[in-house]
Protein backbone atom coordinates (compact mmCIF):
# COMPACT_ATOMS: atom_id res chain seq x y z
CA UNK A 1 0.00 0.00 0.00
CA UNK A 2 1.26 3.53 -0.82
CA UNK A 3 2.44 5.47 2.32
CA UNK A 4 0.95 2.79 4.88
CA UNK A 5 2.79 1.85 7.74
CA UNK A 6 1.03 -0.97 9.64
CA UNK A 7 3.19 -1.00 12.40
CA UNK A 8 3.65 2.75 12.98
CA UNK A 9 -0.26 3.02 12.91
CA UNK A 10 -1.01 0.32 15.08
CA UNK A 11 2.09 1.71 17.68
CA UNK A 12 0.72 5.21 17.25
CA UNK A 13 -2.45 4.58 18.59
CA UNK A 14 -2.02 1.68 21.10
CA UNK A 15 0.39 4.38 22.58
CA UNK A 16 -2.17 6.66 22.67
CA UNK A 17 -4.56 4.16 24.72
CA UNK A 18 -1.78 3.30 27.62
CA UNK A 19 -2.07 7.33 28.13
CA UNK A 20 -5.40 6.22 29.75
CA UNK A 21 -4.04 5.86 33.17
CA UNK A 22 -2.82 9.63 32.82
CA UNK A 23 -5.94 11.09 31.37
CA UNK A 24 -8.21 9.21 34.43
CA UNK A 25 -5.19 10.68 36.88
CA UNK A 26 -5.90 14.17 35.16
CA UNK A 27 -9.74 14.09 34.88
CA UNK A 28 -10.43 12.69 39.05
CA UNK A 29 -8.43 14.93 40.22
CA UNK A 30 -10.82 18.29 38.11
CA UNK A 31 -13.87 16.75 39.41
CA UNK A 32 -12.63 15.99 42.97
CA UNK A 33 -11.83 19.87 42.86
CA UNK A 34 -15.03 20.66 41.23
CA UNK A 35 -15.20 23.37 38.04
CA UNK A 36 -18.86 24.80 36.62
CA UNK A 37 -17.96 24.37 33.20
CA UNK A 38 -15.43 22.07 31.11
CA UNK A 39 -14.47 24.59 27.87
CA UNK A 40 -12.72 23.25 25.03
CA UNK A 41 -11.09 25.29 23.13
CA UNK A 42 -9.67 24.89 19.73
CA UNK A 43 -9.48 26.71 16.49
CA UNK A 44 -9.58 25.02 12.62
CA UNK A 45 -9.09 21.14 12.85
CA UNK A 46 -8.53 21.36 16.75
CA UNK A 47 -12.05 23.24 16.71
CA UNK A 48 -13.85 20.24 15.10
CA UNK A 49 -12.05 17.38 17.36
CA UNK A 50 -13.53 19.79 20.04
CA UNK A 51 -17.23 19.56 18.12
CA UNK A 52 -16.93 15.96 18.22
CA UNK A 53 -16.27 15.49 21.62
CA UNK A 54 -19.04 17.58 22.74
CA UNK A 55 -21.77 16.02 20.61
CA UNK A 56 -20.50 12.88 21.45
CA UNK A 57 -21.64 13.70 25.42
CA UNK A 58 -24.26 16.02 24.89
CA UNK A 59 -26.75 13.39 24.87
CA UNK A 60 -24.99 10.90 27.42
CA UNK A 61 -24.71 12.92 29.52
CA UNK A 62 -25.02 16.12 32.45
CA UNK A 63 -21.86 16.93 32.90
CA UNK A 64 -21.37 20.91 32.22
CA UNK A 65 -19.29 20.74 28.61
CA UNK A 66 -19.08 23.52 25.90
CA UNK A 67 -16.74 24.48 23.12
CA UNK A 68 -15.18 27.54 22.28
CA UNK A 69 -13.31 28.65 19.42
CA UNK A 70 -9.87 30.04 20.46
CA UNK A 71 -10.14 33.28 18.34
CA UNK A 72 -13.32 33.92 19.12
CA UNK A 73 -13.11 34.02 22.57
CA UNK A 74 -10.23 36.06 22.82
CA UNK A 75 -12.30 39.08 21.31
CA UNK A 76 -15.84 37.94 21.99
CA UNK A 77 -15.29 36.22 25.67
CA UNK A 78 -17.87 34.40 27.30
CA UNK A 79 -19.49 36.18 30.49
CA UNK A 80 -20.33 32.57 31.60
CA UNK A 81 -16.65 31.51 31.63
CA UNK A 82 -15.61 31.84 35.66
CA UNK A 83 -12.51 31.25 37.54
CA UNK A 84 -14.09 27.77 38.48
CA UNK A 85 -13.88 26.72 34.75
CA UNK A 86 -11.70 23.75 32.86
CA UNK A 87 -10.10 24.45 30.18
CA UNK A 88 -9.01 21.47 27.64
CA UNK A 89 -6.94 22.08 24.37
CA UNK A 90 -4.69 20.35 22.37
CA UNK A 91 -2.20 21.76 19.97
CA UNK A 92 1.18 19.89 17.82
CA UNK A 93 3.10 22.49 17.92
CA UNK A 94 2.01 24.38 21.05
CA UNK A 95 2.27 27.58 18.99
CA UNK A 96 -0.60 28.24 17.53
CA UNK A 97 -1.59 32.23 18.21
CA UNK A 98 -5.12 31.87 18.72
CA UNK A 99 -4.61 28.92 21.23
CA UNK A 100 -1.85 30.80 23.01
CA UNK A 101 -3.75 33.88 23.35
CA UNK A 102 -7.27 31.69 24.32
CA UNK A 103 -5.19 30.18 27.00
CA UNK A 104 -3.48 33.06 28.22
CA UNK A 105 -7.14 34.81 28.72
CA UNK A 106 -8.43 31.60 30.71
CA UNK A 107 -5.49 31.73 33.02
CA UNK A 108 -5.75 35.78 33.33
CA UNK A 109 -9.50 34.97 34.40
CA UNK A 110 -8.51 32.38 37.24
CA UNK A 111 -9.57 29.14 35.05
CA UNK A 112 -7.54 25.76 35.09
CA UNK A 113 -6.06 24.83 31.94
CA UNK A 114 -5.58 20.70 30.42
CA UNK A 115 -3.36 20.36 27.80
CA UNK A 116 -2.75 17.85 25.28
CA UNK A 117 0.66 19.36 23.52
CA UNK A 118 2.32 17.21 21.40
CA UNK A 119 5.86 19.46 21.44
CA UNK A 120 7.02 18.51 24.98
CA UNK A 121 9.39 21.92 25.18
CA UNK A 122 6.54 24.26 23.94
CA UNK A 123 6.35 27.32 26.22
CA UNK A 124 2.36 26.78 26.58
CA UNK A 125 3.16 24.26 28.51
CA UNK A 126 4.20 26.16 31.12
CA UNK A 127 0.85 27.81 31.33
CA UNK A 128 -0.89 24.20 31.66
CA UNK A 129 -1.98 23.28 35.27
CA UNK A 130 -2.04 19.74 33.70
CA UNK A 131 -0.35 18.59 30.23
CA UNK A 132 0.53 15.76 28.46
CA UNK A 133 2.69 14.66 25.36
CA UNK A 134 1.88 12.24 23.01
CA UNK A 135 1.73 13.23 19.29
CA UNK A 136 -1.14 12.67 16.99
CA UNK A 137 -4.50 10.75 17.92
CA UNK A 138 -6.20 13.80 19.17
CA UNK A 139 -9.81 12.74 18.77
CA UNK A 140 -9.12 9.74 20.22
CA UNK A 141 -7.75 11.71 23.70
CA UNK A 142 -10.53 13.86 23.87
CA UNK A 143 -12.82 10.90 24.37
CA UNK A 144 -11.16 9.25 26.82
CA UNK A 145 -11.58 12.54 29.06
CA UNK A 146 -15.23 12.44 27.90
CA UNK A 147 -14.82 8.79 29.32
CA UNK A 148 -13.88 9.19 32.52
CA UNK A 149 -16.04 12.52 32.94
CA UNK A 150 -19.43 10.37 32.26
CA UNK A 151 -17.80 7.48 34.45
CA UNK A 152 -17.44 9.67 37.17
CA UNK A 153 -20.53 10.98 36.87
CA UNK A 154 -22.48 7.93 37.00
CA UNK A 155 -22.76 7.65 33.71
CA UNK A 156 -20.93 4.80 31.95
CA UNK A 157 -21.38 1.58 33.88
CA UNK A 158 -19.61 -0.16 30.61
CA UNK A 159 -16.52 1.64 31.05
CA UNK A 160 -13.95 -0.75 32.27
CA UNK A 161 -15.30 -3.60 29.23
CA UNK A 162 -15.05 -0.93 26.77
CA UNK A 163 -11.82 -0.15 27.64
CA UNK A 164 -10.28 -3.46 27.77
CA UNK A 165 -12.20 -3.43 23.67
CA UNK A 166 -10.78 -0.38 22.67
CA UNK A 167 -7.17 -1.59 24.28
CA UNK A 168 -7.55 -5.39 22.61
CA UNK A 169 -8.95 -4.27 19.48
CA UNK A 170 -8.92 -0.69 18.38
CA UNK A 171 -5.43 -0.23 16.79
CA UNK A 172 -5.82 -3.37 14.91
CA UNK A 173 -9.54 -2.62 13.66
CA UNK A 174 -8.42 0.88 12.18
CA UNK A 175 -5.40 -0.63 10.16
CA UNK A 176 -7.98 -3.24 8.89
CA UNK A 177 -10.36 -0.43 8.09
CA UNK A 178 -7.55 1.52 5.77
CA UNK A 179 -6.26 -1.80 4.48
CA UNK A 180 -9.66 -2.63 3.57
CA UNK A 181 -10.74 1.08 2.17
CA UNK A 182 -7.63 1.38 -0.01
CA UNK A 183 -9.00 -0.14 -3.24
CA UNK A 184 -11.82 2.10 -3.50
CA UNK A 185 -9.80 5.05 -2.10
CA UNK A 186 -7.60 4.44 -5.16
CA UNK A 187 -10.68 4.64 -7.77
CA UNK A 188 -12.29 7.48 -5.93
CA UNK A 189 -9.14 9.58 -6.66
CA UNK A 190 -8.62 8.35 -9.89
CA UNK A 191 -12.08 9.44 -10.80
CA UNK A 192 -12.02 12.62 -8.68
CA UNK A 193 -8.93 13.87 -10.55
CA UNK A 194 -10.64 13.32 -13.58
CA UNK A 195 -13.31 15.02 -12.68
CA UNK A 196 -11.61 18.38 -11.44
CA UNK A 197 -9.84 18.76 -14.74
CA UNK A 198 -13.36 19.04 -16.38
CA UNK A 199 -14.92 21.19 -13.32
CA UNK A 200 -12.08 22.79 -12.06
CA UNK A 201 -14.46 26.01 -10.15
CA UNK A 202 -17.11 23.61 -8.66
CA UNK A 203 -16.29 22.93 -5.17
CA UNK A 204 -16.79 19.30 -3.57
CA UNK A 205 -19.75 19.40 -0.91
CA UNK A 206 -19.22 17.26 2.33
CA UNK A 207 -21.58 15.96 4.50
CA UNK A 208 -22.26 14.51 7.84
CA UNK A 209 -23.41 15.18 11.44
CA UNK A 210 -22.94 13.69 14.71
CA UNK A 211 -19.66 12.53 15.93
CA UNK A 212 -19.01 13.05 12.35
CA UNK A 213 -19.84 16.43 12.18
CA UNK A 214 -16.48 17.79 12.89
CA UNK A 215 -14.58 14.86 10.67
CA UNK A 216 -16.62 16.65 7.78
CA UNK A 217 -15.77 20.24 8.61
CA UNK A 218 -12.31 19.12 9.31
CA UNK A 219 -12.26 16.87 6.18
CA UNK A 220 -13.25 19.37 3.68
CA UNK A 221 -11.49 22.43 5.70
CA UNK A 222 -7.97 21.01 6.75
CA UNK A 223 -7.54 18.13 4.06
CA UNK A 224 -9.09 19.05 0.83
CA UNK A 225 -8.79 22.98 1.09
CA UNK A 226 -5.52 23.51 3.53
CA UNK A 227 -3.85 20.30 2.04
CA UNK A 228 -4.89 19.40 -1.13
CA UNK A 229 -6.14 23.01 -2.69
CA UNK A 230 -9.49 21.82 -4.12
CA UNK A 231 -12.69 24.03 -3.19
CA UNK A 232 -14.95 22.02 -0.51
CA UNK A 233 -18.04 22.90 1.13
CA UNK A 234 -19.04 21.42 4.07
CA UNK A 235 -22.90 20.77 5.48
CA UNK A 236 -24.30 19.24 8.45
CA UNK A 237 -26.99 16.56 7.65
CA UNK A 238 -29.75 18.66 9.48
CA UNK A 239 -29.05 21.00 7.61
CA UNK A 240 -28.90 19.36 3.98
CA UNK A 241 -32.70 19.74 3.29
CA UNK A 242 -32.96 23.67 4.46
CA UNK A 243 -30.80 24.86 1.52
CA UNK A 244 -28.22 22.81 -0.12
CA UNK A 245 -30.28 20.56 -1.54
CA UNK A 246 -31.79 22.63 -3.73
CA UNK A 247 -28.40 22.72 -5.79
CA UNK A 248 -27.88 19.37 -5.98
CA UNK A 249 -28.12 17.84 -9.47
CA UNK A 250 -27.15 15.04 -11.34
CA UNK A 251 -23.46 16.12 -12.02
CA UNK A 252 -22.80 17.69 -8.16
CA UNK A 253 -20.19 15.67 -6.09
CA UNK A 254 -21.20 14.96 -2.98
CA UNK A 255 -19.63 12.44 -0.18
CA UNK A 256 -21.80 11.63 2.58
CA UNK A 257 -20.03 10.62 5.87
CA UNK A 258 -22.25 7.77 8.33
CA UNK A 259 -21.27 6.79 11.25
CA UNK A 260 -22.81 5.19 13.83
CA UNK A 261 -24.24 6.80 16.67
CA UNK A 262 -27.71 8.62 17.24
CA UNK A 263 -27.67 11.17 15.00
CA UNK A 264 -26.86 8.30 12.06
CA UNK A 265 -30.90 9.14 11.12
CA UNK A 266 -29.96 12.13 9.84
CA UNK A 267 -27.64 10.58 7.35
CA UNK A 268 -29.57 8.03 6.30
CA UNK A 269 -32.77 10.63 5.43
CA UNK A 270 -29.82 12.46 3.12
CA UNK A 271 -28.65 8.90 1.78
CA UNK A 272 -32.48 8.54 0.91
CA UNK A 273 -32.90 11.35 -1.11
CA UNK A 274 -29.36 11.18 -3.04
CA UNK A 275 -30.06 8.86 -5.58
CA UNK A 276 -33.08 10.34 -6.65
CA UNK A 277 -31.02 13.70 -7.57
CA UNK A 278 -27.47 12.82 -8.15
CA UNK A 279 -25.64 10.62 -10.38
CA UNK A 280 -22.16 11.88 -8.62
CA UNK A 281 -22.58 10.94 -4.95
CA UNK A 282 -20.53 8.91 -2.72
CA UNK A 283 -21.32 7.52 0.36
CA UNK A 284 -18.56 6.22 3.17
CA UNK A 285 -20.43 3.83 5.67
CA UNK A 286 -18.44 3.15 8.78
CA UNK A 287 -20.81 0.21 9.37
CA UNK A 288 -19.32 -1.69 6.17
CA UNK A 289 -16.03 -2.33 8.18
CA UNK A 290 -15.67 -5.03 10.56
CA UNK A 291 -13.81 -3.74 13.17
CA UNK A 292 -13.10 -7.05 14.90
CA UNK A 293 -13.58 -7.25 18.49
CA UNK A 294 -15.72 -4.38 18.90
CA UNK A 295 -19.01 -4.34 20.15
CA UNK A 296 -22.07 -2.63 18.58
CA UNK A 297 -22.83 -0.53 21.06
CA UNK A 298 -19.43 0.76 21.43
CA UNK A 299 -18.96 1.14 17.49
CA UNK A 300 -20.64 5.07 17.63
CA UNK A 301 -18.04 6.64 19.89
CA UNK A 302 -15.20 5.05 17.11
CA UNK A 303 -16.56 5.92 14.29
CA UNK A 304 -15.24 9.21 13.38
CA UNK A 305 -11.86 7.68 13.73
CA UNK A 306 -12.88 4.24 11.23
CA UNK A 307 -14.01 7.58 9.11
CA UNK A 308 -10.46 8.94 9.50
CA UNK A 309 -8.25 5.77 8.59
CA UNK A 310 -10.68 5.39 5.51
CA UNK A 311 -9.90 9.05 4.35
CA UNK A 312 -6.63 8.87 4.83
CA UNK A 313 -6.37 6.28 1.91
CA UNK A 314 -8.28 8.91 0.02
CA UNK A 315 -5.75 11.48 1.21
CA UNK A 316 -2.28 9.51 -0.40
CA UNK A 317 -3.98 8.99 -3.28
CA UNK A 318 -5.18 12.34 -4.15
CA UNK A 319 -1.67 13.46 -3.43
CA UNK A 320 -0.53 10.93 -5.92
CA UNK A 321 -3.35 11.81 -8.67
CA UNK A 322 -3.03 15.58 -8.39
CA UNK A 323 1.12 15.25 -8.32
CA UNK A 324 0.93 18.05 -5.17
CA UNK A 325 2.58 16.69 -1.84
CA UNK A 326 0.11 17.38 1.60
CA UNK A 327 2.89 19.19 2.85
CA UNK A 328 2.98 22.15 1.01
CA UNK A 329 1.17 25.36 1.88
CA UNK A 330 0.97 28.90 0.01
CA UNK A 331 0.02 30.62 3.16
CA UNK A 332 -0.20 29.02 6.04
CA UNK A 333 2.92 29.69 8.47
CA UNK A 334 4.63 31.50 5.15
CA UNK A 335 4.69 35.23 6.23
CA UNK A 336 2.25 36.88 9.18
CA UNK A 337 -1.45 37.91 8.21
Amino acid sequence: MLKFDAQKQLDSVNGALALRGQIEKVVDEIQTTGFDTIYFFGIGGTWASCLQVEVYMRGKSAVSVAVENAAEFIVTGNRRFTDRSVVIFSSVTGSTKEIVGAVDKAKALGARVFGFVDAEGAPIVQKCDWCISYPANEQLKFFMVANRLMYNNGEFADYDRYNSEMEAYLAQALVDAAVQADPWAEKFAREKYAFLQEHPEMPHYFVGSGVQWGATYSYGMCYWEEQLWIRTRTVACQEFFHGMFEIVDANTPVTLFMGEDEQRPLAERVAAFLPKVCRNYVIIDTKDYALKGISPEFRGSISHLVMRAVNSRVDVHMEKELCHPLDIRRYYRQFEY
